[in-house]
């Protein structure tokens, strides 16, 4: 066959605007949605009784579903410090929810998270992206979340520069129109890549259950219909923001992560039908999160208050339909995993805690190279919230209370729900990730840093 010159040219041209597409493809944006105390067994795909989460179930057969991915504390404030900074929280001295000023010296922690230290956000935007934040805070009130890298937010349990209600889905509002702002002609984050922490409300305390949902869940008992109705609430969110993205023709460059800070509410009794913090909204008594057969829920370092579901999905870059049962990933591996998808590096000097796991997010497992760590200093408001301490090191994960003189040992490759205490039968291995332990403990501040006291704080510390 004879080509004209014309024809040459095109043919060149052609080929010559395919390798710039190529060489030009975007960062992909990344959404990281954080559910608030739902259980491992709340989702329909972890066998929830009573649940229905079909937006979710959607996403993990369109991504990968991590059973073994735990967060770094069985309460919000220091899971989502971990999430924030990529380090064990215990770094910043934050071992349980931010309060009070009294009630945060009581508990030797700071008024706010470091603005100093490392900030997901600020590293993402160091990176070109532009930075939202949409929903629970509750990393201090002292600082705006500005401060910590944010382009836009809004948020409840947080500085109120910008405050939202808990209760509906306004987070997922502002975080659809942030999103629209990426496609609109007249933004000048037209074409950005973004970074968005989107964490929900539910299914915190106190509950709202819309009608509609109550309706849906009308033949359950009379608590499982309510948290039921919750749940299907947050499930619509997630749907919502995957709806947009396809609307947007965005889904195919955007990463979306869900998750929950820790595991399901401990139910209370009937005197609590009612928020015990006012006549709005319900209380504990309709807490009846499942954990999927794992012993303990919120508040306990056993495997119902830290393993909890973590789902991925990247069009063309995650495998659909998979289900990872040996990556061992926790929630300070999300910002190095973040970073390395947006082709970025950590910052000089920066201490990670976590470790990047973009190949397991992209199909192939992977064996973990440092243990993992977990401090609890909430006390043993339960029998299974004795766990002071905690270490995974490969297949072995250790609880240990000193004051208790109390210590136990599971085989997770063996034993992923913790039902059966080994420390008897593995003594060495026992007394080895003690030794790991300590020395990790040894290792952590023993008070908060002066410019993360309020000006409260500081007079009465």
């Amino acid at each position: 066959m004879k080509f004209s010159p014309n024809h040459l040219f095109s043919t060149l041209a052609l080929l010559a605007l395919g390798l710039i597409q190529g060489f030009a493809q975007e960062e992909p944006n990344i959404i990281f949605i954080f559910a608030d105390d739902w259980g491992y067994g709340d989702l329909g795909i972890h066998g929830s009784t009573f649940c229905k989460t079909p937006h979710l179930d959607q996403m993990a057969a369109e991504g990968i579903d991590f059973t073994q991915f735990t967060v770094n504390s069985p309460v919000c404030s220091p899971s989502r410090v971990a999430v924030m900074t990529g380090q064990f929280p215990a770094r910043q001295c934050v071992h349980q929810h931010f309060a009070g000023v009294k009630q945060n010296r009581n508990r030797g922690m700071p008024d706010f998270m470091d603005p100093k230290g490392p900030s997901i956000a600020r590293f993402m935007k160091n990176a070109g992206y532009k930075t939202g934040h949409f929903g629970k805070w509750h990393l201090g009130r002292g600082m705006s979340e500005r401060a910590y890298g944010y382009d836009a937010f809004a948020t409840f349990n947080g500085s109120k520069e910008n405050e939202i209600p808990k209760k509906g889905l306004s987070s997922v509002t502002h975080a659809e129109a942030f999103i629209r702002k990426h496609r609109d002609e007249k933004s000048e984050d037209k074409d950005q890549p973004f970074f968005i922490n989107l964490w929900l409300h539910e299914t915190h305390l106190a509950h709202y259950p819309q009608p509609r949902f109550m309706e849906q869940f009308k033949d359950l008992g009379e608590q499982e219909q309510v948290y039921a109705s919750v749940v299907a609430e947050g499930d619509e969110g997630v749907g919502r923001i995957l709806k947009l993205l396809k609307e947007l023709e965005l889904d195919d460059n955007t990463l979306v992560v869900f998750s929950s800070d820790n595991g399901p509410e401990v139910t209370r009794g009937e005197d609590e039908k009612i928020h015990h913090k006012g006549q709005e909204g319900l209380g504990g008594f309709y807490s009846v999160g499942e954990s999927g057969g794992l012993i303990g829920k919120k508040r306990s370092l056993f495997s119902g208050g830290i393993r909890v579901p973590l789902i991925v999905r990247w069009p063309g870059v995650t495998p659909a339909g998979r289900t990872d049962v040996t990556s061992v990933i926790t929630a300070v591996d999300l910002l190095p995993t973040f970073l390395a998808a947006a082709g970025a590096e950590l910052p000089d000097g920066y201490q990670a805690d976590g470790e990047n796991v973009l190949d397991a997010f992209k199909g192939t497992s992977m064996v973990r190279s440092q243990p993992i760590f977990w401090e609890w200093k909430g006390g043993t408001s339960y029998p299974e919230a004795w766990p002071a301490l905690g270490v995974r090191d490969g297949k072995w994960k250790l609880l240990f209370n000193q004051a208790e003189k109390r210590i136990e040992l599971y085989d997770i490759s063996a034993d992923w729900a913790e039902k059966n205490n080994v420390a008897a039968e593995h003594p060495d291995i026992a007394k080895q990730l003690k030794r790991k332990l300590l020395k990790w403990k040894t290792s952590l501040p023993t008070k908060p840093a002066e410019h993360c006291l309020n000006a409260a704080g500081r007079k009465n510390k």
